[in-house]
């Protein structure tokens, strides 16, 4: 959903009783509600039924190559800002089947597969990722050639945002317009106080997800609060991105030394990828059963990191790391703006905290800039 004509901003103040009757609501309307939940000492994005599975009064302490769980000093239930987990994991899933072939008694047999029906109510979903969701509907849904998977579970999706109180030492939102603050794309939007929640609805969807719940007319000092929470996560954002011309900066400098340095502490391992929230190269496979009479076949997540991705006319094009992390950091900075009309990067900081030698790429820009030819 969240994308109907977003509706003039009506500021309504939600206790946390209140609140908790949402999965009740969403519910009853046939959504799955996803969001997020401790799991594995990290807060991911999965199936919650009650505020319960919510991670009340944990926070994420990050910082390049480096991510822990700790315990606040009130009983916040956003208090976090993103974890290993992005919604692309449920728009876009991890593997999947596109099509099915039988060996009949005439021949092979093929048919294509209907996407399964998806109705999800994503709640918690921060500034960040609602552009990476914005950069995502831009890959696969425009244009003659559309997704119908990642289509069907999108225009399904209803997105209940959570505008960020605080931010981690590794995100740069800021530098790329992306956030803190939640400005556009949700049905709903919500910023946590310290007695319960400002909600705002945007879109017809997210209205009638408000009127079902009890609230009030925020008050001034509510709305302030709000406003208090949020430009909290501004002023602890530290981390900076200079974007000026920034397509061209790299794409002149193909044979920047940086590449080398970069390589030598880059271990090709594809959790920059998998953990961004706006990748989407994936690799396609058939599977057969064991008695060879059917076939499927299935596309999974694949990385421009691994080196058979770039295996082509009998020979690999990108045989080392050096030019495989030029690969993601040129597409992603310089001509994913050709393809997409806007760069790939959202800023949450993820590919940072969950590099294990902790490869920064606001560093990596900040040193081509520096010395560029």
């Amino acid at each position: 959903m969240a994308t109907a004509t977003e509706m003039g901003t009506n500021e309504r103040f939600l206790t946390e009783a209140a609140f908790a009757r949402i999965f009740e609501v969403l519910e009853s309307q046939g959504f799955t509600v996803v969001g997020p939940t401790i799991d594995q000492e990290a807060i991911v994005y999965d199936r919650i039924r009650s505020v319960d599975d919510l991670p009340r009064g944990w926070t994420d302490e990050q910082a390049p190559g480096q991510y822990r769980l700790q315990r606040r000093d009130d009983e916040a239930l956003f208090g976090y800002v993103v974890g290993p987990h992005s919604w692309k994991r449920f728009l876009f899933p991890p593997q999947a089947t596109v099509s099915k072939a039988d060996k009949t008694e005439t021949g092979w047999q093929f048919q294509a597969v209907e996407p399964e029906p998806a109705k999800f109510a994503f709640l918690g979903v921060r500034a960040c990722e609602l552009a990476a969701i914005r950069v995502q509907d831009r890959v696969f849904m425009p244009g003659p050639y559309v997704d119908p998977i990642y289509q069907q579970r999108r225009d399904n999706a209803l997105l209940i945002a959570v505008n960020c109180t605080q931010a981690a030492r590794t995100c740069f939102c800021t530098s790329m317009e992306t956030g803190p603050k939640c400005t556009s794309g949700y049905d709903l939007a919500l910023t946590e106080i310290a007695n319960g929640f400002i909600i705002e609805a945007a879109t017809a969807e997210g209205a009638e997800i408000l009127s079902a719940l009890e609230s009030d007319d925020a008050s001034i000092q509510q709305r302030q609060a709000g406003q208090t929470a949020r430009q909290q996560a501004v002023d602890q954002i530290e981390r900076r991105m200079d974007t000026t011309d920034i397509r061209d900066l790299f794409l002149s400098n193909l044979e920047h030394p940086r590449w080398d340095d970069v390589a030598s502490r880059c271990l090709s391992c594809t959790n920059c990828t998998m953990v961004c929230p706006t990748c989407f190269c994936s690799s396609v496979e058939e599977v057969s059963d064991l008695t060879g009479d059917h076939v499927e076949r299935q596309r999974q997540w694949d990385s421009c990191f691994n080196v058979d991705f770039s295996y082509m006319n009998g020979g690999n094009v990108r045989d080392n790391t050096r030019s495989r992390y030029r690969q993601w950091l040129t597409h992603k900075l310089a001509s994913w703006i050709d393809q997409f009309g806007s760069s790939g990067c959202v800023g949450c900081g993820r590919c940072i905290t969950w590099c294990p030698v902790g490869i920064d790429l606001t560093e990596e820009v900040a040193a081509i800039r520096g010395d560029a030819t």
